[in-house]
């Protein structure tokens, strides 16, 4: 090696090595000044996320959301510090919700400063759309390795869609880092073990072996051999044991780039270092800030100013810029050029990547969509729905989704000629085939969602409780998911009260910023479905039937298209002044329905209200929602298979509430309707009490 080739090694060395201390600094700074956080992780595990970012990763920090881009997830949230420090030293710059360019950093050092604090851009867990540069909301552990095997299978599916030869559109990677938490986390199994069967050669998961969570040593939970695991899966595990060798980190990804039909995993052996030499590797180090003290002496240990706060060193930036910077730039740049020629060579498939990328949909998607007939016999809403989501997969070409397991039954399965199935070898299908892994489905669809394609996951009412927490953060994100549950109430009636959902609509209807959807009959399944493939910022769920309902004729009832509101007026008494408002969703509307003709025959002068969607009905104005439910009539019935709660805010006092207070039991569907109180009749009375002041 010559002098100057000597020279300027040692030089590389020394920025990376002052560029890593930077990182470790800033991550100590800003947990002792919030008095919360975890400074650990970030202490160990800046080498890595050096090298990852400035030598690996394709990402250009003037253009986050440039669509070829490589995707960082930190599943281990609580290190967001890491996050924090990369895109701030990147000069990452900011995208506002409509992805325009802010002209303005994404991350600054008063944000920084301010870690943990009201307003900061330094969350204490990375919150996409929130700062520019997250690719995904983390912190619950697991969550973000299941999200990454989404964006995976999205990348998947978008090259085979649209890569044409000599025009690689989508080749980009996805990588994760995560810790012994996520590993635990159930979620994380699930995730892993469908991206093996998938063979998803894109994702690598890098794999904090710290040995450490809050209750201390993982020695006394979790003693199990991680890495025979992922062989088992399927994956290509490597290992790297020191954190600190840049070196071989960077080996290790190239040997990930190389690996085909197999994702990677990366066991990489981390110690959290700390300045005194009897400072344990302990709960209260890894989940605390050091205090002034350690931090000097560990300043003192990189050779930093020990007093210095918030330090960025001269030529750090600069550091940076020529790596990531540089790279990136010219990887979009090229890519630009690429897709410029691609526009012209292939219109139709860049006007599609274009949509797409804004969530904007195709002219003309819902053009075809189904009109059903009156019939008193009806069709289930899973059934509509099997139809519309048959139309909109053909309509709305990056529209897919799948079932966990349960397609034939949520009928969710795309049946029309050339849809296909998911598969490692047949990557562009629309048909995802999750198994029985609701909770990865749901991340997986919410990684799917991030990835711009209109997604789709689906299983029985019931086991939502299984996706909850990957819906919730789809309505934290923003993200236009979708969520269709059928079997929603007490149809499967044999199967009794463990496959009987009681609770759930409401626990949904908790949830801020989810639309929760039940729809009374076929048309308005269709109408469900037009509102929600307008959404771009919120998800929702279909609580849809298992057995069928009434198709309502609307020459004599109102319009369907009264979805579109939340609540509407679906019947009134000839004079259009009710006395009494029986109030429903889903399958009780029609039972509703009913009563409210007994009651006329009667001369009780009654209005139903269909309510499928409390979240749309509340976006509405004050005035049309007391035309709906006009204030001064304190007569109201609210009738719904599932948990009165909340239903007050709607039957008020003294409104009845003809919901269920108690598990179902198992019986066939009619027994039960009449044990808990579903029947025309029930309502009947339950009006005329109401009306009576009983």
């Amino acid at each position: 090696m010559s002098a100057v080739t000597a020279a300027k090694a040692t030089t590389d060395v020394n920025a990376a090595q002052l560029a890593i201390n930077t990182i470790r600094t800033l991550s100590m700074d800003a947990v002792q000044q919030a008095k919360s956080g975890h400074p650990g992780t970030p202490m160990a595990l800046a080498p890595l996320v050096y090298t990852l970012w400035n030598r690996v990763m394709r990402f250009d920090p003037q253009d986050p959301i440039w669509p070829n881009r490589d995707r960082f997830v930190l599943s281990n949230g609580h290190a967001s510090m890491l996050l924090w420090s990369i895109l701030h030293l990147t000069r990452t710059q900011a995208v506002n919700s409509d992805y325009e360019k802010l002209g303005q950093p994404s991350v600054t050092l008063d944000d920084i400063r301010h870690f943990r604090q009201l307003d900061s851009k330094a969350p204490g867990h990375p919150e996409y759309r929130w700062v520019s540069g997250v690719e995904t909301t983390t912190g619950p552990l697991g969550q973000g390795v299941a999200t990454s095997v989404g964006m995976a299978i999205a990348q998947k599916w978008l090259a085979s869609h649209y890569n044409r030869p000599g025009f690689e559109i989508f080749d980009y990677n996805i990588y994760a880092v995560c810790g012994d938490g996520c590993m635990m986390e159930g979620i994380s199994s699930e995730a892993a073990s469908l991206a093996g069967h998938l063979g998803l050669d894109n994702l690598c998961w890098i794999y904090d072996n710290n040995r450490i969570t809050i209750e201390g040593n993982t020695n006394i939970t979790f003693t199990e051999d991680v890495a025979a695991r992922f062989l088992a899966y399927g994956w290509n595990v490597l290992s790297v044991g020191d954190a600190n060798d840049i070196d071989r980190i960077e080996h290790a990804f190239d040997v990930f780039r190389k690996t085909k039909g197999r994702p990677t995993f990366i066991v990489l052996d981390s110690h959290i270092g700390y300045g005194s030499p009897n400072k344990q590797d302990t709960a209260s180090a890894h989940g605390e800030p050091l205090g002034e003290e350690e931090i000097r002496l560990t300043k003192r240990r990189y050779g930093w100013p020990e007093d210095a706060k918030f330090l960025v060193p001269d030529g750090v930036y600069d550091h940076f810029s020529a790596g990531v910077g540089t790279r990136g730039a010219q990887a979009r740049r090229e890519w630009s050029e690429l897709f410029n020629q691609y526009r012209t060579n292939f219109p139709e498939l860049a006007n599609e990547v274009e949509l797409m990328q804004r969530r904007e949909l195709p002219s003309g998607w819902d053009r075809n969509l189904p009109v059903f007939p009156a019939d008193p016999k009806g069709i289930a809403g899973r059934d509509a729905s099997s139809k519309v989501l048959n139309v909109l997969a053909q309509s709305i070409p990056w529209f897919l989704g799948g079932s966990a397991d349960l397609g034939p039954s949520n009928k969710t399965t795309l049946t029309y000629e050339g849809a296909g199935s998911l598969q490692a070898d047949t990557p562009g299908g629309k048909n995802l085939h999750f198994g029985i892994r609701e909770h990865a489905m749901a991340a997986i669809v919410n990684g799917l969602s991030l990835s711009k394609l209109r997604a789709f996951g689906a299983t029985f009412f019931i086991f939502s409780d299984y996706a909850r927490p990957a819906i919730r953060l789809s309505a934290l994100m923003e993200l236009p998911t979708i969520f269709v549950f059928t079997h929603e109430a007490m149809s499967d009636g044999e199967d009794g009260p463990t496959h009987q959902p009681v609770e759930h609509l409401a626990s949904f209807r908790a949830i801020p910023g989810l639309i929760a959807l039940r729809p009374a009959d076929a048309n308005e399944v269709v109408e469900a479905y037009r509102y929600i493939m307008e959404l771009r910022h919120e998800p929702a769920i279909l609580a849809l039937s298992r057995q069928p309902l009434p198709t309502l004729d609307r020459t004599k009832y109102a319009s369907a298209s009264g979805l579109a509101r939340g609540a509407y007026v679906l019947a009134d008494p000839p004079d259009r002044n009710p006395e009494v408002i029986l109030i429903a969703s889903g399958s009780e509307v029609s039972l509703a329905l009913e009563a409210h003709e007994k009651l006329l025959a009667e001369g009780i002068r009654s209005r139903v209200v269909s309510m499928p969607s409390w979240e749309i009905f509340e976006h509405q104005s004050q005035e049309y929602q007391d035309t709906v439910l006009p204030p001064d009539i304190k007569a109201r019935v609210a009738v719904e298979q599932a948990s009165s709660f909340g239903w007050e805010r709607y039957a008020g006092r003294p409104g009845r509430l003809n919901c269920m207070k108690t598990f179902g039991a198992s019986a066939p569907l009619k027994e039960l309707q009449k044990k808990f109180g579903f029947e025309p009749d029930q309502i009947v009375t339950a009006a005329k009490a109401v009306l009576d002041g009983k």
